[in-house]
């Protein structure tokens, strides 16, 4: 859900019009909108790199994932994770584009922890493998859109932790 949708249903409930400071932040809002959709088309576009690029780091820093009776061993539990990279990417740049955190904890923050506890997948694990999506897409963006970037990862990192 947008800060728009916020606004407004929060304002429809309490059944008056959107308060000056609601509206402020709407301003605000549209004044990063060009941002948001920048950061999130170079997110899209380099998908591949990025799930590319974290992987390498991830599997360079924990060689114990990808090692006999590690989460990532084999090709298909390795391919699983080259998956979640992706989904992950995908969930941090809703929250960009929605400029908010609560499409990526309505979306799959909840789901995705109770699934990896189910499968015994370590949640620290997870977080750092995060932390390298997080590095990889930041990389490809200007200091001033990789800020405004980050907090949606660190958010996921959070989650994960």
């Amino acid at each position: 859900m947008s800060v728009v949708s916020q606004v407004i249903l929060k304002a429809d409930d309490e059944l008056r019009y959107p308060t000056n400071g609601e509206l402020t932040s709407l301003t605000q809002f549209f004044q990063t909108g060009q941002q948001r959709v920048r950061i999130a088309t170079t997110l899209a576009e380099n998908e591949k790199k990025i799930v590319e690029q974290a992987s390498k780091r991830l599997w360079q820093k924990r060689p114990d994932f990808i090692s006999p009776g590690g989460n990532a061993y084999g090709q298909r539990q390795r391919a699983q994770c080259l998956r979640d990279f992706g989904w992950y990417l995908r969930l941090a740049t809703y929250g960009v584009l929605a400029g908010d955190k609560d499409p990526i904890e309505k979306i799959g923050i909840i789901g995705a922890r109770e699934m990896y506890n189910a499968l015994g997948v370590p949640m620290p694990g997870m977080a750092e493998s995060i932390v390298c999506l997080k590095e990889a897409s930041l990389a490809l963006l200007s200091q001033e859109d990789a800020n405004a970037a980050a907090p949606y990862f660190d958010y996921i990192v959070q989650a994960m932790s």
